[in-house]
């Protein structure tokens, strides 16, 4: 495991540096879609335009030297815009004969810009290939380029004519990452790369198999029981059925996290053990990543609304209230303390 770690880490490394040559700052955000990546997930980012969303899924796909396309989401947009349709050809004899064309969706990185601009029947088009890496036309299923991985972005400013995308499909989303606005000292480096004649430019650090081998290291990471039960905990904490739930978060919910969270908590809490040089999961490390892994997969009623509270609110009161120790071995702690 100890060269495996230091195979990942060198890596992970070489990544962030050769991004670095073009993105400045925002490390958590790179390091989150990394996370992504290396789970073999999708992101979803939310931030106001002109932060660098764009540009850092292209620079990503240059470092990794795999195929990119964007597709901009817009009212307009339909289904067969994204994964393809079948056109009527005439070949050299003068036949004529179906032909399918792919859509833009048959790539290893997909850019899906402003995706809550479009439709839900158009956002619909891509639950399929998100969850199974494939998309079904005419009654065959064609499978897609692999690695493959999505990266959405939205806009929390423009809201009106936008349709918010429904619970399933954010629930396929491996990670929610929020792009903060740069520092003072970034926007000066920012302006000082772009404005200038020379431009950064990145080439491929990493290779197809060499992030195969990242995914299949992350999955060995060790987990103990007590930290699985732990991650397990939180979520139920998040469920009105649940025997676990927490009255003061469960009144502000319409509906808690779902069972992929708990296995984001996991495989995301696995790949921040790697990055800061651990062989194993600890609970520190499941509850670094909570904010990105459930942010999107619990649903605030209109208390929470009126009350001011967001989703990364009431994931605090979560970590709060959800004792890291389980059952009888907590109660003896809290009667001996």
């Amino acid at each position: 495991m100890e060269q495996e770690l230091a195979f990942f880490s060198e890596r992970i490394d070489r990544l962030r540096q050769e991004i670095g040559k073009v993105l400045v700052g925002q490390r958590e955000v790179v390091d989150h879609v990394i996370t992504c990546l290396v789970a073999d997930g999708h992101a979803l980012l939310e931030g106001v335009p002109g932060l660098g969303k764009t540009l850092l899924v292209r620079t990503l796909s240059d470092c990794l030297s795999v195929t990119y396309r964007r597709i901009q989401f817009t009212p307009d947009l339909m289904p067969a815009d994204i994964i393809g349709t079948h056109i009527l050809t005439e070949d050299p004899a003068g036949g004529r004969r179906m032909e399918f064309r792919e859509g833009p969706v048959f790539t290893q990185m997909l850019l899906a810009d402003e995706i809550n601009r479009a439709t839900p029947k158009t956002q619909s088009a891509l639950l399929e290939a998100m969850q199974e890496r494939q998309v079904t036309i005419g009654g065959h299923r064609r499978l897609l380029p692999q690695p493959f991985f999505v990266m959405a972005t939205q806009n929390p400013l423009e809201m009106e004519g936008t349709y918010p995308l429904p619970e399933a499909q954010l629930d396929r989303f491996f990670y929610k990452v929020m792009v903060p606005f740069p520092t003072l000292d970034d926007l000066v480096e920012v302006m000082a790369r772009t404005t200038g004649n020379v431009l950064p430019s990145v080439s491929a650090v990493l290779s197809p198999e060499e992030m195969a081998k990242m995914r299949h290291i992350v999955r060995e990471v060790p987990i103990a029981p007590e930290v699985m039960r732990y991650a397990m905990r939180l979520v139920l904490a998040s469920q009105a059925e649940s025997a676990l739930m927490i009255p003061s978060v469960a009144a502000f919910l319409r509906y808690g996290a779902s069972p992929r969270g708990a296995q984001t908590l996991v495989l995301g809490g696995r790949v921040h053990a790697l990055f800061h040089g651990r062989t194993h999961l600890s609970i520190a490390d499941v509850r670094a990543v909570a904010h990105p892994a459930l942010r999107h997969r619990i649903g605030l009623n209109f208390e929470a609304d009126a009350q001011g509270l967001d989703p990364d609110a009431i994931i605090d009161r979560l970590l709060d209230e959800v004792p890291e120790v389980e059952g009888r071995v907590a109660r003896e702690l809290q009667a001996s303390a």
